[in-house]
């Protein structure tokens, strides 16, 4: 049992000059939030743990330490939240005396609150604090895929020291890890090393370029759905939207499609981590870049307060609620089968394992269309290869 007292520091937020929403209307109306006056006490009543990690180490990025204060005093000028979700602020996390200190001091903290069921928000910060994620997937002893939201794919060919563009290595690497998946949305070829996406093509994780994201935005909500965890950079905005990173791009997602993904990670009923990263205020204009950061987190927050929690396991106990459709391709000795909530109108294609039973792979509309003329959907050919590997 820890005291989140000892990790956290209390909320510190100036009032803002201008701001027309107030009383009821207001961000702070249905969130808890630790000050001065008010300590961390009993939590267990919160659905969502918000925390500031201001820590910029071990990154090119310096300057994304202070990114958690200057996002939340943009959050605190939006709207509340829809709904009855319970939200906490816990503060910003104390920085260690070293960036390993402020790892171990935040894989614990993850570790407490994914025991008690809170879902942990990371405002960052560096984003090599992700390693502290995968770490704490490991202690819990819990499978787990990750869902990079990113124009670079943090990963690198040469050995050198962990740090935000390299943090995947750690990850990847490491023999006792449980990851089972990696997803990246919305790598720009260009920024990449083709050595780097062949690595990690070859391993059957799922890398999707911006360009097809684009095309058709709605096909990554099954990405989502399927993840345990949730990591955005900002640097996948383009520079005109986001201009307060280190490393921008004059391409990347506009701020709308951004925060309809984070929306995607919000509505996920299997998620349990989400973390934003590598705003630098140093760069930013007029706070466009924490602003969005904002917007980003708040776009999540809504998500989350209308998720609907549901798993098509086929049971008396919901009959009715999930059809199963049976599909023939010629090139496969067994019937695909496809799962769709009549609900939420969500898919799954259903794949039978002998260790654990049958699982559920979220898939779209469009996987099931394929199927019916004769085509295996990619999504199923890379779930089974990861399966079998």
């Amino acid at each position: 049992m820890i005291d989140l007292n000892d990790y956290f520091d209390p909320v510190s937020i100036e009032r803002p000059e201008l701001n027309p929403l107030t009383g009821l209307a207001g961000f702070p109306h249905n969130i808890t939030v630790h000050t001065e006056s008010r300590s961390i006490k009993d939590i267990s009543s919160y659905k969502i743990a918000l925390m500031g990690v201001p820590d910029g180490r071990n990154s090119p990025n310096p300057g994304s330490g202070k990114g958690p204060d200057a996002i939340r005093g943009q959050l605190y000028n939006l709207s509340k939240i829809p709904g009855k979700t319970k939200i906490i602020d816990l503060g910003n996390m104390k920085q260690g005396m070293t960036f390993k200190d402020t790892l171990a001091g935040l894989t614990d903290v993850l570790c407490f609150l994914l025991k008690d069921n809170l879902f942990p928000v990371i405002v960052g910060g560096s984003s090599a604090l992700v390693t502290a994620i995968d770490r704490a997937f490991t202690n819990l002893k819990n499978r787990y895929s990750l869902i990079e939201v990113d124009s670079r794919i943090d990963y690198s060919n040469e050995r050198k020291e962990p740090d935000s563009f390299n943090y995947l290595n750690n990850i990847i690497l490491n023999q006792k890890n449980l990851l089972i998946n990696y997803i990246n949305i919305g790598y720009q070829t260009y920024l990449n090393d083709p050595q780097v996406i062949n690595r990690l093509t070859r391993r059957h994780f799922e890398l999707v370029r911006i360009g097809d994201v684009r095309q058709a935005i709605y096909l990554t909500e099954p990405h989502f759905r399927d993840s345990d965890a949730a990591v955005f950079d900002i640097s996948a905005v383009r520079q005109s939207d986001a201009p307060g990173t280190v490393s921008p791009s004059p391409n990347g997602f506009y701020g709308e499609e951004i925060c309809l993904l984070s929306r995607y990670a919000g509505i996920s009923d299997k998620l349990k981590v989400f973390g934003l990263f590598e705003v630098n205020p140093e760069f930013d204009i007029r706070f466009q870049t924490a602003g969005l950061a904002a917007q980003i987190l708040w776009f999540f927050l809504e998500g989350f307060s209308q998720k609907q929690y549901e798993t098509p396991v086929l049971s008396e106990n919901n009959a009715g609620r999930f059809i199963k459709y049976h599909v023939r391709v010629t090139d496969l000795a067994e019937d695909l089968i496809f799962v769709k909530s009549n609900l939420t109108e969500r898919w799954w294609i259903e794949i039978p394992d002998e260790k654990s039973g049958n699982l559920y792979i979220a898939c779209s509309h469009e996987d099931y269309l394929k199927a019916n003329h004769n085509e295996v959907p990619d999504r199923w050919v890379k779930a089974v290869n990861r399966i079998k590997s």
